[in-house]
């Protein structure tokens, strides 16, 4: 940058720099995805084509970090990607992370919308936009017990989602009769209601709505049970 009378006015920047040796999460959310799925007509309660595009925009996040990455986890519109505590990257500056993990995911979305959305092109009033943050943890027992809520919180989501808008879809109930139904019941007593009412076995659900989508730092994206591989999916970190 050119010296000039008019460089002082950087001496007003302020940077929040991460504390050192702490494990560095940046967590991705859509921004309003409500209205936004509702436009483009996300099938209920999963749209795969989504979810497919969710993880490829991750992926390529993973790829382009991976020798900061230790692993991604994503489910709905969000994404959490978790980095090695020595990692260096952008001098560890917060703002820095979280805007550019934003803006990378975000280029993806769009650039590989019509892969997935062949029929249904984006429009310049429907974009899609995410925000991020990081989040620093101190130890890898504390990394882990968020990795399992995230995990936990799929389970949660989706088995009521997807009571939810079975109980509408193939029962005919009002939204308002479908949340009346459910109010108040356990994961067991939703799964009865499941195959009960709506005739669905939740346990033969695809695994990629029922946990989540996990993403490696090669980039390979699998679908397990977090809690039971917590110990080996940290293995060496």
């Amino acid at each position: 940058m050119a010296n000039s009378k008019y460089e002082y006015v950087r001496q007003f920047e302020s940077h929040d720099v991460l504390l050192p040796q702490t494990y560095i999460v940046v967590r991705i959310d859509g921004k309003k995805f409500h209205e936004f799925s509702k436009h483009y007509d996300f099938d209920k309660p999963n749209d795969i084509r989504a979810l497919k595009l969710m993880n490829a925009c991750a992926k390529n996040v993973v790829l382009k970090y991976k020798s900061d990455m230790i692993l991604a986890f994503g489910e709905s519109d969000e994404y959490s990607f978790i980095l090695r505590k020595d990692s260096a990257l952008f001098n560890r500056r917060s703002d820095k992370i979280a805007t550019l993990f934003g803006s990378l995911f975000t280029s993806n979305y769009v650039a590989l919308w019509s892969k997935f959305f062949t029929d249904r092109p984006l429009d310049l009033k429907h974009l899609p936009y995410f925000d991020s943050r990081c989040v620093i943890y101190p130890s890898l027992p504390i990394v882990k017990d968020y990795l399992s809520w995230r995990f936990v919180d799929t389970h949660i989501n989706n088995l009521y989602n997807t009571a939810f808008w079975q109980l509408v879809l193939k029962c005919g109930m009002t939204p308002q009769e479908s949340e009346n139904r459910l109010s108040g019941t356990v994961s067991s007593e939703k799964q009865e209601i499941l195959f009960t009412d709506c005739g669905i076995n939740y346990n033969n659900e695809p695994e990629m709505f029922k946990k989540g989508s996990l993403i490696t730092n090669k980039g390979d994206i699998i679908h397990v049970d977090v809690i039971k591989e917590i110990d080996q999916l940290f293995q060496g970190y």
